[in-house]
Parts: C-alpha cells; sequence; structure tokens
C-alpha cells in the first residue's frame, strides 16, 4: 500500500466516524485554536446539551443504574445524551476510535421494552453505558488499535463478508450485567505509549489543556471521562495505561493484577508475551463506580469463562475492615511514601500532592514511613527486556499491512533482533528475583511501622508531573514497576498544578540527565490548573484494599479541600 493509499484509507476513516454522528449533535462552527480555547471542560461543553442531559451525564454510575432500575429514567433517554456527550467531546478532542450509537439506543429500547411488559430488570447494571478503550474488541465492530492496516480486518486478519467480529469475554460478561456499550476511544498507534496519537484521527488532546497531552495508552477514555461522555469506562494497563491517563484527566482508575478480571480475547500488540501482561480495568468518576462495576463483573464469576482469572469472588470484608481501620475503627494503618524513584524526582505539584496526603494521613493518626526499595531502575530495566522480546515485529508487521510509519512516540518505534529461549529465561528469572527482593523489603517494614506488622499499602506518584506538553511523554517509571511486581493499584486524584507556589528551588541539583530534561521541561505558567493524582499501591490481589482506602483518602481530601474554600 503506497503512502497515499494509506493516508487516505486513514482520512476516510475519520470521515467515516463523523458521518456517524446525526446533523444535530455536530458542532456549528469549529473550535478555536487551543492557545485561544485551552479548556472544553465544564460549561464549554455544557453549551451543547439540555438541562436532562446535563442532569443525566453528570450523574454517578450507580446513580445512573438507581435510576434506570427505578423506572425513573428511561435506558433510551441515558443512552441518547451519553451518546450526544460523546459525540461532541469527539469533536473537541478526537476521543473516539469507534461509534455505534444506533446499536446502543437499539439496545436500550429493548431493555425499556422488557421493563415495561415484566417489571423486571436485565441485569443488575440495567442501562448503564459503558464506553470501552479499542483495544477491547465488540461485535461487528473495528478494533483498529491506531494501525491503519487493521481497519477492516481483524487484526490484521482479512474478513470475510459473512465472518463475525468475535467480542471479548469482558463485553459479554458487561452485556449480561446490562450494561449498553456504545464508544470505543482512541490509542497511541499499537497502545503502546503515553501519549495518544496515531495517523488515523490524530492526536488526542488534554480536554483541561488542548496544549497538553491526555496520557496514554488508555487517553481516549480518560479524555471523555474528564468531558463527562461516560460514566464508567475500561481500559487496558502494561505499564500505566489506565493510571496515567486517569491522574492527567483528574479521574479514577484501577489497575488490577494479573487474572482478576477476564482479559480473554482483548487485543494486544505483545499477544504471547506472558511475563508482563496487560491487565483490564475500570476509569470513572469515583471510587464508588470502580466498586461497583468490579464486584458486579466479578459476581459473574469469569473464571468460569477465562482460564486465566483467579477464582476470587469479591471480598467485601477486606473492603470494609480496611474502610473502618481508616476511620479508627480498629488498629491504625501504616503506609509508605515514595518520594522519588530515585531516577526522576517528581516536579513541584506532584511532590506537593505527596506532601498533603502524608499530611493527612498522620493527622488521623495513621503512621507514614519512607519508601527505600529495591532500585525502581532495575525494574524499568526488567520492564524493557520482557515487553518486547519479539524485537517488536509483531508491531512492525502490523505497519507494513498499509505502509504507514511509526510515531515518534509509540514504544518500540524501532525494530530489534528477537530473543532466543535462553535469553529469555533469564529475563524471567530477572523479573522472579526482583518480585522476591521487593517482597522482602515490604515486609521488612514491619520493624518500622510501629504494628509490627508490614505497611498496608504505599503512597506514590504516577507520573513524574502533571500532563505535560505535546511530545514530552519521557518517562513512565513511576507506573511500570508496578506491572513489573504485578500488584494492584488505584488512581485518585489529588490536586491541580499551581504556578504560585509549585516551583522548583534555586538550588535544584538533577540527579541525572533524564532528570535534568524533565526539570527543563516543568513550565509551571503552561500547567497550571492541570490535575495531579497520585497512586495507592498494594501488593498482589489486593484490589479491595486499595479501593477501600482510595475511597477513604478521596473522602477525607474533599473534606480538608471543603474547609479551606
Amino acid at each position: 500500500m503506497t503512502e497515499t493509499t494509506w493516508k487516505e484509507k486513514a482520512a476516510a476513516k475519520r470521515e467515516a466516524l463523523l458521518s456517524l454522528i446525526p446533523p444535530e449533535w455536530r458542532l456549528p462552527t469549529p473550535l478555536p485554536p487551543p492557545a485561544e480555547l485551552p479548556n472544553v471542560t465544564g460549561e464549554e461543553i455544557r453549551r451543547h446539551l439540555s438541562t436532562q442531559e446535563i442532569l443525566i451525564t453528570e450523574s454517578s454510575a450507580v446513580g445512573i443504574v438507581g435510576k434506570t432500575s427505578s423506572g425513573e429514567w428511561k435506558c433510551e433517554d441515558v443512552v441518547r445524551a451519553f451518546c450526544h456527550r460523546a459525540a461532541v467531546a469527539h469533536q473537541m478532542i478526537n476521543c473516539l476510535h469507534e461509534i455505534f450509537f444506533d446499536a446502543a439506543i437499539k439496545h436500550a429500547k429493548i431493555l425499556d421494552a422488557h421493563f415495561a411488559k415484566h417489571g423486571r430488570l436485565l441485569g443488575p447494571l440495567h442501562g448503564l453505558p459503558v464506553s470501552l478503550k479499542d483495544t477491547i474488541h465488540v461485535a461487528g465492530v473495528d478494533t483498529s488499535m491506531g494501525i491503519v492496516g487493521w481497519l477492516g480486518t481483524f487484526e490484521g486478519a482479512p474478513l470475510a463478508e459473512t465472518t463475525s467480529r468475535p467480542e471479548s469475554t469482558i463485553v459479554t460478561h458487561l452485556r449480561a450485567l446490562g450494561t449498553i456499550p456504545y464508544v470505543k476511544t482512541s490509542v497511541p498507534q499499537g497502545s503502546f505509549a503515553g501519549e495518544t496519537i496515531n495517523h488515523i484521527i490524530g492526536h488526542t488532546p488534554n480536554p483541561a489543556n488542548r496544549n497538553l497531552v491526555v496520557g496514554g495508552s488508555s487517553g481516549g477514555e480518560g479524555g471523555l471521562l474528564a468531558l463527562y461522555g461516560s460514566p464508567i469506562g475500561l481500559g487496558t494497563d502494561i505499564g500505566g495505561s489506565i493510571r496515567v491517563p486517569a491522574s492527567f484527566n483528574g479521574c479514577y482508575g484501577l489497575k488490577p493484577s494479573t487474572g482478576r478480571l477476564p482479559f480473554q480475547g482483548i487485543a494486544s500488540i505483545v499477544d504471547g508475551q506472558a511475563a508482563i501482561p496487560f491487565v483490564v480495568g475500570p476509569m470513572g468518576h469515583s471510587v464508588g463506580d470502580l466498586v461497583f462495576l468490579t464486584k458486579a463483573l466479578l459476581a459473574v464469576e469469569p473464571w468460569r469463562s477465562d482460564p486465566g482469572v483467579h477464582e476470587l469472588p469479591w471480598r467485601d470484608e477486606v473492603f470494609e475492615s480496611v474502610r473502618g481501620r481508616f476511620r479508627g475503627k480498629g488498629e491504625r494503618l501504616a503506609f509508605g511514601v515514595m518520594r522519588s524513584d530515585g531516577v526522576v524526582n517528581p516536579q513541584p505539584p506532584v511532590a506537593r500532592a505527596l506532601r498533603e496526603v502524608v499530611q493527612l494521613l498522620k493527622s488521623l493518626g495513621h503512621t507514614v514511613i519512607e519508601w527505600n526499595p529495591p532500585p525502581h531502575a532495575e525494574a524499568l530495566t526488567i520492564w524493557r527486556e520482557n515487553i518486547l522480546i519479539d524485537g517488536g515485529h509483531a508491531f512492525h508487521s502490523a505497519l507494513t499491512l498499509s505502509g504507514e510509519p511509526a510515531t515518534p512516540t509509540v514504544f518500540g518505534s524501532k525494530p530489534s533482533d528477537p530473543v532466543d529461549g535462553t535469553e529469555v529465561m533469564r529475563r524471567t528469572i530477572a523479573l522472579r528475583d526482583y518480585r522476591k527482593a521487593y517482597l522482602d523489603y515490604w515486609n521488612s517494614t514491619a520493624a518500622l511501622t510501629g504494628t509490627g506488622k508490614p505497611v498496608d499499602a504505599l503512597i506514590a506518584p504516577v507520573h513524574h508531573g502533571p500532563p505535560p506538553a505535546m511530545g514530552r511523554v519521557r518517562y513512565m517509571g513511576y507506573t511500570c514497576a508496578f506491572n513489573v511486581l504485578d500488584y494492584s493499584v488505584s488512581v485518585i486524584p489529588v490536586t491541580w498544578a499551581r504556578k504560585d507556589v509549585d516551583v522548583y528551588p534555586s538550588d535544584y541539583l538533577p540527579l541525572n540527565r533524564m532528570d535534568s530534561v524533565v526539570q527543563n521541561d516543568y513550565d509551571a505558567e503552561l500547567l497550571d490548573g492541570a490535575p495531579v493524582g497520585l497512586q495507592i499501591v498494594g501488593q498482589r490481589l489486593q484490589e479491595e484494599t486499595v479501593l477501600g482506602l482510595s475511597e477513604e483518602i478521596s473522602r477525607e481530601l474533599a473534606r480538608v479541600q471543603v474547609a479551606r474554600l
């Protein structure tokens, strides 16, 4: 395929996507450039919606299901409202890869008719719209993963007209629960970068400041959520792909450990790489909504349909126990705090977020100790060595289907030699040894907490800074280390960058060349008002613990912020 041909194919897909937006939902005029209108959240998107649509789309997932389950809201009205808002969001930030509004509205009508006739719900999440990262397969819908050559195929393989695209297992479960998928969201080329850009739809900017990045690789999910074009969605994560967009967009996210939620049938450009696999997890507007969807998915016993899922139902007693302890019922908690990973220091807004959370925890009587684990630089090396054991050949083979070049920001933009079996074994041993060393360190904190037990969780940066300018996502070490460890991690929004207080000290000495580059990237004026989140890190399969702690920390942060007003 020639350069002209792949460009034409990408342009045709862009036009086809826009044609699926009803004329009455199209913006009357193009948006001004980002320099003139950086922020399109809040009133900027609301002015395109009715009062009822605003009410619906700014409700929680839990609240929406409460309304649809009682019959107060029709599923069709809910779905139409989110379709409209998602359509406007896409025209603002290019956040959608696939639109299937008609199918979603048809599905909603079926739910409404069933409820009207029988007075019963079709699933515990009856009528809840759910957005999906593009890598998640939906029957009858493309999964391009930002690769031109995958358009109109199934993961690059030609499709006969009679061949149906199979759905990911988790989508089958979502439908059984009563949810209504309606869009698939944008990803970087190959879903393998911290910045969301590809040759099909272009760049997905940050809706709070379109001069900044939205993150990646679940960037479209983060941007759509920031614009309230979705009540809740699913992303995937192999090095921070749920957590970074959640932080950059002021959202909540959960990266579970492998085997907690079903990944069967989700596309991956590193399919077969088993040392540090992708995981799927929820992204939303509150911890309560993440819990709501996670509990529902575990209630369908996904281990019966995906052999990679552990037979581990939701443990409400763990969730409630840690919440009770946070509130002072029983033994107080102990936390570690990672001020720096020793490779790149956090920029001032992130350092301040850490200080504020530590101060909050201490004020509530909890113990906080400094975190000095095995070097995270070693984890970063292990991550890089294991992710592309094929030398990136699967990714580059996908690019050759159309002839498109790799985007500059994608990880593995140049192919290398694949490794042999002996080298795979060496790298696997290094991974295993690092996990054991980290576990030993975690357990050793029992001598420092004052409780005789190790820390309950770790507080850490998501990224070294707020969302940077385009082309400046330089380092993902704060997230990928926890993929190496396979730890359960949630992300909560904590604060916003403030140009008046978030400045480097005049005598700051960089740790190394990368840290110097990151320091020089920092622009307090540009980043003013940008979201900052933190990671709440637990050990393997501790999703209930990190979500319970996230719920309580978020509640206390909100209380403190209100008190300051």
